[in-house]
């Protein structure tokens, strides 16, 4: 996987102003955890463990105030988003970028292809093994107290993402 670093603004869409929309003086002071990492993978099944490691290890590194069943749920998410995008956009796309964002309150991830289908969540088929991992994205997300989504790129593909809140780290 290929790091490509940090971001400017770590806030999902519809989130709280960026610093560079508040008055100079109400900018708020950057914790130390905060800030955008993305991370390009081939759309193979390889990538899903790789891509779990590697946002599991950021976390650690950047000493995001995260719960363990926060970051079990935001682990869960990260192999289901992967899955879908080498299931299902391989063909069309044949490389994904995870990228996760940190903010203050809050953290998300979101995983892009190249592929234009914008997926559906299932509804619960006991006859079926597979195809309800969006479903699963969704509850998640839901019981977390967050947001997901689908959203199309300017290129033609997709990116799904989802944030779920932190504990805000008060500085001294």
């Amino acid at each position: 996987m290929d790091d490509h670093g940090r971001g400017p603004d770590p806030r999902p869409a519809g989130g709280p102003a960026a610093p560079s929309e508040l008055p100079e003086e109400a900018e708020p002071r950057q914790l130390p955890y905060e800030g955008v990492w993305r991370f390009t993978a081939a759309a193979v099944d390889a990538s899903v463990p790789q891509a779990r490691h590697a946002v599991r290890d950021l976390l650690d590194r950047q000493g995001v105030p995260i719960t363990d069943d926060l970051a079990q749920g935001l682990l869960l998410i990260v192999s289901e988003l992967v899955t879908n995008a080498v299931r299902h956009a391989a063909v069309l796309s044949p490389t994904l970028a995870v990228e996760i964002a940190v903010g203050a309150e809050w953290v998300r991830v979101s995983v892009e292809d190249s592929h234009p289908y914008r997926p559906t969540a299932l509804e619960t088929d006991h006859g079926r093994t597979g195809g309800r991992g969006l479903l699963l994205v969704r509850e998640i997300t839901r019981e977390a107290g967050g947001a997901c989504d689908v959203e199309h790129t300017a290129s033609g593909g997709k990116v799904i993402w989802a944030a779920l809140p932190l504990k805000p780290m008060r500085l001294p």
